[in-house]
């Protein structure tokens, strides 16, 4: 099945103690898009300026990516700069430009609209509901948020969460939204605003999965060397829909094998700077590590 990214094209600077790069693809649908590539067709929703490198769209097509919903439009890509320190937590915001990305109005091209799997990147919630009402019949609508928008948008948020069957947060959003300190009861809270699904992405720390099933946990992918930690929560969401998309899995059954396909993408994309590792990635790869990964945690 198709799968539908709304979300932000940039280009993005980076400094981590491993290195720098300038003027690198980056964004939400970004991300988001070349994780899951790797299960299924992705059509991307977003907008970039007259001064976007032409092989980096190349790049998306070379995945399987349909661009339509994507607009060049007068003025610069929207650019962000950042810095990680040692810890490669929270990275230092060097600078924000939004550009083109200020005025963006999403506007799904008619052939996007019957997709049954929708995926709503971190946008401000108003745009996020433009979209939800230009969808027709989905099987299933995931979305992402920041700080930002829960502090400044609450309203528009909650609505946004009434509609979506999935809910992706790192830990401290959850905690924000909840107002609750502890994450299990933080996650209650927030189920009860409307999403079937809350998935918490803890970084190193892997991924909880709250419904009323339960809880299910994820650990990340030990890894040797970590270069760039940006994008990491784009691809994970990428993986986990990506794999339900391709398998046209609308209940909860399948989801926990997602959320591990979702951490086993994000694992790659931190190895490298940009999306330099998503690029070069193949369906075996990512199979092999899955593979790993379930020998990790099993119990013989």
């Amino acid at each position: 099945m198709k799968l539908l990214v709304v979300g932000s094209i940039a280009l993005d600077s980076i400094e981590t103690p491993f290195g720098k790069e300038v003027n690198v693809l980056g964004g939400s649908a970004s991300y988001f898009s070349l994780a899951a590539s790797m299960f299924t067709d992705v059509c991307a929703v977003a907008v970039v300026g007259r001064d976007f490198p032409e092989e980096h769209l190349d790049l998306f097509r070379s995945k399987g990516i349909a661009l339509n919903g994507v607009k060049r439009e007068h003025g610069e890509t929207f650019r962000w700069e950042g810095k990680y320190g040692y810890d490669l937590g929270d990275p230092e915001t060097l600078g924000t430009h939004l550009n083109v990305f200020e005025n963006f109005k999403p506007v799904l091209p008619e052939e996007y609209r019957n997709i049954e799997y929708v995926f709503l990147a971190n946008i401000d919630p108003e745009l996020q509901l433009s979209v939800l009402n230009q969808v027709k019949n989905p099987k299933v609508v995931a979305c992402d948020t920041m700080n930002y928008w829960i502090e400044n948008k609450p309203e528009a948020l909650k609505e946004v969460i009434k509609r979506v069957d999935i809910l992706m947060l790192n830990d401290s959003e959850t905690r924000i939204l909840a107002k609750e300190p502890r994450i299990t009861h933080a996650a209650r809270t927030v189920l009860e605003l409307g999403p079937k699904v809350l998935i918490v992405k803890r970084g190193e720390y892997g991924a909880l999965m709250f419904s009323k099933e339960g809880i299910f946990w994820a650990p990340s992918y030990p890894l040797e060397e970590v270069i760039d930690p940006t994008g990491a929560g784009d691809s994970f969401a990428g993986g986990f829909m990506g794999f339900i998309a391709g398998q046209d899995i609308a209940e909860h059954v399948g989801y926990k094998t997602a959320v591990v396909f979702g951490s086993v993408i994000a694992s790659f994309t931190v190895e490298n700077f940009s999306v330099k590792r998503l690029a070069q990635l193949r369906r075996s790869d990512v199979d092999k590590r899955f593979s790993a990964f379930i020998q990790l945690s099993r119990l013989d």
